[in-house]
């Protein structure tokens, strides 16, 4: 069983930049695919982005890529999120989650399928 928690939401102004955090336990954390994904009001939740098990494979999705960084520490059982040039349309909540068994996918789009474990999520705010 692996436990996410995500920080370092809150209420941001429009063009700034937040880094989300995502803490995991677990001794297993290095072999796991990890993705951000997000929710906003009245809205599925959709993809954002991935990182392989190593960090060196990086997955996005359209609406944000070339403005969030994906990123990760496994000595420090951690993957964050780098977001930059931030709009109101971002505002979300955006949720970390694990690929335990490595069945997972997800699209350019915002569509995904699977991942198997996840976090309560953190509020991310974006005022104009």
């Amino acid at each position: 069983q692996v436990q996410l928690v995500e920080s370092g939401g809150g209420l941001v102004q429009a063009g700034g930049s937040p880094r989300l955090s995502c803490a995991a336990s677990g001794r297993t954390f290095s072999s796991y695919a990890m993705g951000w994904f997000r929710q906003a009001p009245g809205k599925e939740r959709e993809f954002v982005a991935a990182i392989s098990w190593s960090g060196g494979s990086t997955y996005y999705a359209d609406s944000v890529k070339g403005r969030f960084t994906i990123s990760r520490d496994n000595a420090k059982n951690t993957v964050y999120l780098q977001m930059n040039s931030l709009k109101p349309e971002d505002t979300a909540v955006y949720y970390c989650a694990a690929d335990r068994y490595g069945s997972s996918w997800w699209g350019e789009n915002g569509d995904y399928y699977g991942m198997d474990y996840w976090g309560k999520g953190t509020l991310v705010t974006v005022s104009s």
